[in-house]
């Protein structure tokens, strides 16, 4: 399926993109293209993983235009940028809406307007009756994704939901050792 594809990661940086990319690599893609804000993230992939299908470009996705000009020539997107810190979103929740809500709008018209294949967007079991307002805006993506299979255009649109991944960027695990070695206690809110 993704033999001598283009395949375009938002947020490509995180832990789940940086897995994705590995096992990507191994189905022989044309091209990877790893699409975050985080330039010091990039370098570091960049070193890490050598392989010359692998390409950066700095980007957010609350920018529509640097969206389509990455997804130009683009077969598959990977949807993983996202604010996924439940403090953070609480604390500041416009922020959360504008990357979680209005950049996954901003995938969506990029990806029709360039004639992508499909877009995998990746979301959370957070969104399964949202008790928080992070939840509340990966449960709007997921709806905006599937609403746009229903836009008239050649790009499907899929949607899969991980749950908390042990390990990942942001995982409770590393929390929890850092209070353990810090405190000799685990606090749990």
């Amino acid at each position: 399926m993704f033999e001598n594809k283009t395949i375009f990661i938002t947020g490509g940086t995180g832990s789940w993109g940086r897995e994705l990319i590995l096992q990507l690599l191994s189905l022989s893609p044309k091209k990877l293209i790893v699409f975050s804000r985080n330039e010091e993230r990039q370098v570091q992939m960049r070193r890490q993983i050598e392989d010359p299908r692998l390409t950066f470009f700095i980007g957010d996705i609350r920018d529509r235009k640097a969206l389509n000009t990455g997804l130009k020539g683009v077969d598959y997107v990977f949807h993983l940028a996202a604010l996924k810190h439940v403090p953070v979103c609480e604390e500041q929740p416009l922020e959360a809406l504008k990357t979680n809500v209005t950049g996954t709008e901003n995938v969506i018209e990029a990806a029709i307007e360039n004639g992508v294949k499909k877009v995998i967007n990746v979301s959370t079991d957070k969104a399964a009756d949202p008790a928080n307002f992070y939840g509340m805006t990966k449960a709007i993506g997921e709806k905006l994704i599937v609403y746009a299979n229903h836009l008239y255009s050649d790009t499907d649109f899929i949607c899969v939901r991980g749950g908390n991944v042990l390990g990942s960027s942001g995982s409770v695990l590393q929390l929890f050792k850092d209070q353990i070695r810090e405190k000799n206690q685990v606090s749990i809110t």
